[in-house]
């Protein structure tokens, strides 16, 4: 079986030393070397984290195979206090919506299966260093590429089928800018720094969607609780950010954006 076609279901099925195995194959593959390969608890289940160094930079193993993306906005609801603060919200003139799941039906893909292969990811961002429509010739230059919409969403999800990666529930009354010990500053199961600054904006070969944040639009803009978590929702796709990133004004600020370089097996 070619490495890219291992599944996550099998992932997490393996014995340590099988991973530790595949993790050694996956370096020789991109000239790389294993940096760790460690066992944690995620989803009730164990899940393998594997970071590989090459030139420089820590990849993770993203396992894919047949996954499900998107929240399914049919089962899930808001706790009564999110919903309370977004109607608060909605009295100031912000949300698109009358209630919050109009709201992120808005903003969020849609529940699917897609088909992805497995890949390493760039454990953390990097700024862009061109206009975001150049990234992928200097990144190709690299051995790299941008990943797509869905492989950002699949990677920092690794499996969970809430609202964030961490669950539905979000720290009480504080913003993630404001709250240096909350769920975001974890890694995500897989060991991605990811969906973790509302100020960082990340972008994919998906001229549509940006993900991870809106560059700090909703703090600065007291949009309020529960709107200022939402950027870092795991299907969030932003696409009024995406517009602005891709269009004319988004040119001149492109350090303003960061991309997670892909490595391919």
């Amino acid at each position: 079986m070619s490495l890219a076609d291992l599944r996550l279901d099998q992932w997490r099925s393996l014995e340590p030393h099988a991973a530790r195995r595949i993790a050694q194959e996956a370096a020789r593959q991109v000239d790389g070397r294993v940096t760790a390969v460690e066992t944690v608890e995620h989803l009730g289940a164990p899940l393998h984290r594997v970071r590989i160094e090459r030139d420089g930079r820590e990849f993770a193993l993203i396992p894919g195979g047949t996954v499900a993306l998107g929240l399914d906005l049919d089962a899930w609801r808001p706790s009564a206090e999110q919903a309370a603060d977004y109607a608060e919200s909605l009295e100031q003139g912000y949300g698109h919506g009358p209630d919050l799941r109009a709201h992120l039906a808005q903003v969020l893909s849609p529940r699917r299966s897609v088909c992805l292969a497995t890949v390493l990811m760039a454990v953390r961002d990097e700024k862009l260093t061109e206009p975001p429509a150049d990234m992928p010739a200097v990144l190709s230059a690299r051995g790299l590429r941008m990943p797509t919409s869905d492989e950002w969403e699949h990677a920092c999800g690794a499996g969970a089928d809430t609202l964030f990666r961490w669950g539905d529930d979000i720290p009480s009354g504080v913003v993630p800018y404001d709250d240096a010990t909350g769920p975001h500053q974890q890694p995500n199961g897989l060991g991605l720094r990811i969906a973790y600054d509302t100020y960082s904006t990340e972008l994919t070969s998906d001229v549509t969607a940006a993900h991870g944040g809106d560059g700090g639009e909703s703090v600065c803009g007291g949009y309020g609780w529960v709107l200022g978590w939402l950027p870092l929702a795991t299907a969030n796709r932003n696409p009024s950010m995406a517009e602005f990133a891709h269009g004319p004004d988004g040119e001149d600020l492109c350090e303003d954006f960061s991309t997670r370089p892909v490595l391919d097996l």
